[in-house]
């Protein structure tokens, strides 16, 4: 049941409560949770893109609180496309690698899809996706509200989350690069009927729970008097994905689209009628926070330009110290070379000296055995003579 909560467990008898996953109770403050909660049920490869890019690592793990990222939004998305425009090539893929499955070809991801994932990473409550519904912002900010409740909540609470808003006859441009203009209302009954959004796919919607969405849309419609057209996006040929009927646009007066925004159930009073001013939040200070972060983009400049320098200085006096290095070994070898040369020079003058030293003391020998020969053949001949 819609309105199943704890205390109807423990009054019951149940020991305890079901798991939180379990439950799609709007009593307390706490959000159910449908599907993958690892993925948060996004395309695999939307969600690694998201994962592995440098916004969603360094600027967005700044952001600790759910009001920073509402300012976040409004500054940075500019579309609701997965992927930021002309940074995906499709062309010419086709089964599993076409366009729609978004498999084997990346692209940049978009600042509105890395800001979804980042609002998923606060476990956001209740009254802070009926602040995002609600922001008199910006409509993307809105946009994105209603994004995280349609890849987050059970099917079956999606139409009771959406009623409020299905002529809700605010514009928001949708597609990267501009030129596809679309109300709210339009845009949320095209993802209650249909799966395909720019080249992804929400998370499938039982056959069951979607024919009572679409009856729902026409006993909405033929309650209020208003009849609903196409909204689908023109996006080319149908062939290959799932089409459903139900998802229509407004052909009704504006001031009857306003007289009636927010008609719920039995009451007649409007949640708001006119828009939340801009200067009405206290806690979107514009002007403020767009220069704490002009502030702190500039020091995340300045550090990344003083590493630099530091790292261009560091390399500087490294090659700087290889290059004396070098030429302190080549002196060092001249040195060498130098010290060889001479010391062979040396050898060599010792040799040659010895060797006239050798040879001048045999002819000086030979000469004294020749000299003492003589005396003694001329002292044997004198002496015969006597």
């Amino acid at each position: 049941d819609v309105g199943y909560g704890p205390q109807d467990d423990l009054q019951q008898g149940h020991p305890t409560p079901l798991p939180l996953n379990k439950r799609s109770s709007k009593q307390n403050n706490a959000l159910p949770f449908w599907g993958n909660e690892t993925s948060m049920n996004l395309n695999p490869l939307i969600l690694a893109n998201i994962q592995g890019s440098s916004y969603f690592k360094v600027s967005l793990f700044k952001l600790k609180t759910y009001h920073e990222v509402v300012d976040e939004i409004y500054y940075q998305v500019k579309h609701l496309e997965p992927w930021e425009r002309g940074s995906r090539k499709t062309a010419g893929q086709t089964g599993m690698c076409g366009g729609v499955r978004g498999v084997g070809a990346g692209g940049i991801v978009s600042t509105a899809f890395c800001l979804l994932y980042k609002l998923y990473t606060l476990r956001l409550t209740r009254k802070q996706v009926n602040g995002l519904l609600t922001h008199g912002d910006s409509p993307y900010i809105r946009a994105l509200g209603f994004m995280y409740l349609r890849y987050t909540q059970p099917p079956t609470d999606l139409f009771d989350w959406y009623e409020p808003y299905l002529i809700d006859d605010e514009e928001i441009d949708v597609k990267a690069g501009g030129g596809q203009t679309m109300t709210i209302g339009q845009m949320i009954r095209q993802w209650l009927t249909k799966l395909d959004w720019f080249s992804t796919l929400f998370p499938r919607i039982p056959v069951p729970i979607q024919k009572l969405i679409d009856a729902k849309l026409e006993k909405y419609a033929s309650e209020n008097g208003i009849s609903f057209v196409d909204t689908y996006l023109d996006r080319g040929s149908n062939s290959g994905k799932q089409v459903r009927s139900g998802a229509t646009s407004v052909s009704q007066p504006i001031n009857d689209r306003e007289s009636n925004r927010f008609d719920r159930g039995t009451s007649n009073d409007p949640i708001f009628k006119d828009k939340v001013k801009r200067n009405s939040y206290s806690h979107c200070d514009r002007e403020e926070r767009s220069s704490r972060y002009h502030r702190e983009d500039e020091e995340f400049l300045n550090r990344d330009r003083r590493e630099f320098n530091q790292s261009y200085r560091h390399t500087r006096e490294r090659n700087e110290r290889d290059q004396f290095r070098q030429e302190r070994h080549r002196h060092w070898n001249r040195d060498c070379v130098r010290v060889q040369d001479r010391n062979r020079d040396r050898l060599r003058d010792r040799d040659t000296d010895r060797k006239e030293k050798s040879r001048s003391g045999r002819i000086s020998r030979s000469r004294s055995r020749d000299d003492y020969r003589k005396r003694r053949e001329q002292s044997e001949r004198d002496r015969r003579h006597r």
